[in-house]
């Protein structure tokens, strides 16, 4: 097999666990080659330079050679400066992390996908609603992976109604309900995820309906972050 070599790759860092006594494993998510496992040699060491800049959240250049599913990390470069995440907003990035992580394959690219991570990104560092940025994420990545949802009209082929009441069925649609109920999500929300408009307050009535259409292909393993947000939301209280 001949090496990859792969020069200054635009790319998030999703996740690190240390390798050794001074190296680090990474997964990065990078916007031409996917989902791809770096080992940093070196990168805990006193004197090392990439640390501080091997840091979650923030746009990198980054090179790497070798062959394998395993890459060698050869350099990095910063490639904007962005504001740290916080609180509850530090969880949601880390949720989306946990997301690609879970449902992406390695070396699978998905342009599309890589902008909308960076937009996410951008809006967890504003005042955008973290449901609505969380939402219309989850939305693009069910897209990319194939699995788009239906928000247009429901099941019987009627256009989505603003004040109706619907229950989304996993990989069917939209099914028109008489009235409110446990499960049911406004027709409003449905529309509003169709516009991918992260500021739209409607958006809030999805959690638990994105929730059980992404379970099928999370499996039954618990997200970390989701016991992180929690955790955090408990001692706010």
């Amino acid at each position: 097999m001949t090496p990859q070599r792969v020069s200054l790759q635009s790319a998030y860092l999703l996740h690190q666990r240390p390798y050794r006594e001074t190296s680090a494993l990474l997964e990065i998510y990078s916007r031409d080659h996917g989902r791809v496992g770096l080992i940093a040699r070196g990168v805990r060491g006193p004197r090392s330079r990439r640390a501080g800049l091997l840091q979650p959240f923030g746009l990198l250049r980054l090179s790497w050679q070798g062959r394998g599913e395993l890459h060698t990390l050869t350099d990095v470069e910063g490639a904007e400066a962005h504001r740290p995440l916080s609180g509850t907003r530090l969880v949601s990035g880390l949720y989306l992390n946990e997301l690609l992580m879970r449902l992406l394959r390695r070396e699978d690219p998905h342009e599309g996908l890589f902008s909308a991570y960076g937009a996410a990104l951008k809006a967890l560092r504003s005042d955008a609603p973290e449901a609505g940025v969380l939402r219309v994420f989850e939305k693009r990545l069910l897209d990319e992976l194939g699995y788009g949802l239906l928000l247009d009209h429901d099941l019987a082929g009627e256009p989505l109604r603003e004040h109706g009441h619907y229950r989304y069925e996993a990989e069917r649609g939209p099914v028109p309900l008489g009235a409110p109920a446990p499960d049911s999500v406004p027709g409003g929300a449905l529309l509003a995820l169709a516009r991918e408009d992260p500021l739209a307050p409607e958006l809030g009535a999805l959690t638990r309906t994105m929730r059980r259409l992404l379970r099928p292909y999370l499996g039954e393993r618990p997200l970390k972050s989701r016991e992180l947000y929690r955790q955090f939301a408990g001692k706010r209280k």
